[in-house]
């Protein structure tokens, strides 16, 4: 029997409403969001907080009434952003409002992710062959990482290693082999398409050069994402070769299915999962595969 598929639901990250108006802004929204793509399959919730209008924002307070708000309604596994729009520029300081959170069993963050290494974060308009926002950087010293890596080892949550190319799988290695990540490691691989040029594209070639850098003498389970592209065009491939799937409509609009919402896309990730024997994992089933506390 094929293992189960954990499906993370990427609700909204900072995507405008202006790509697809189903994009949940308030906790509210996010909640009604969780809800639905907790019914049509997910068992992972990873939202961005943000304020009314749409605006980034990554205090404890609106993080806290989110999280409390998806728990009264729903067993999704929860998974924040380190927000390194909104927070501090000093990148040390991006973990501290997922460490203030996991002070308190209620708070507590299932999972949280640590891209490891720096990404240029420019647009490339290939019609004008013009950048835009060509200074923007994202930047995750190694010094951070390790900060970020020991903060969520002694907090209890399950570090997501998000890699946007090789070298960032690397990096994550050597920080397993450093003994500041335990197995089974979760690996996001960060695939980018469209506009956004600076991880792998979401093509099958793609994902197997990332796949390739994987090793296989030591416990991992990897999920897929595509910022900018349709990862369900390449779905069949991650469920054949035993992988999981990041998707909703902050990454991408889906447009090309009218104006989904997150629960549609679910839906359809479902679908093809099913056409190759695997079903969606529960909450606890994928707290059980990723070996999180309280599996």
């Amino acid at each position: 029997m094929q293992k189960k598929i954990i499906l993370e639901a990427r609700v909204n990250e900072y995507a405008p409403r202006t790509s697809n108006p189903n994009i949940p802004y308030t906790a509210d929204e996010i909640v009604e969001a969780a809800v639905a793509a907790r019914k049509a399959g997910a068992a992972i919730l990873h939202y961005h907080a943000r304020t009314a209008d749409g605006g980034a924002t990554n205090t404890v307070e609106a993080n806290a009434e989110i999280i409390r708000e998806v728990r009264r309604a729903t067993d999704l596994l929860i998974l924040p952003t380190l927000g390194f729009i909104s927070n501090d520029a000093d990148a040390m300081k991006r973990i501290d409002t997922v460490a203030t959170l996991a002070l308190d069993p209620a708070t507590k963050p299932d999972i949280a992710p640590i891209d490891t290494g720096s990404a240029n974060l420019e647009l490339w308009d290939a019609e004008t062959r013009r950048f835009e926002n060509p200074e923007r950087l994202y930047l995750n010293t190694t010094e951070s990482l390790a900060h970020y890596a020991r903060t969520l080892a002694e907090k209890g949550v399950k570090p997501k290693l998000v890699s946007w190319s090789v070298g960032f799988t690397r990096r994550a290695i050597a920080l397993m082999d450093a003994g500041l990540v335990r197995g089974p490691a979760y690996f996001l691989l960060h695939l980018t398409g469209g506009r956004y040029i600076t991880g792998h594209p979401p093509t099958e070639a793609g994902l197997m050069a990332h796949l390739a850098f994987l090793p296989d003498d030591r416990p991992i389970e990897w999920t897929v994402n595509c910022l900018g592209g349709n990862l369900l065009n390449i779905a069949p491939a991650i469920c054949r070769l035993g992988g999981h799937m990041a998707i909703g409509i902050g990454d991408y609009p889906y447009r090309e299915f009218g104006m989904p919402t997150n629960a549609d896309v679910i839906s359809r990730a479902v679908e093809i999962a099913q056409k190759v024997g695997r079903e969606p994992a529960t909450p606890q089933e994928a707290r059980a595969i990723l070996e999180l506390d309280g599996a």
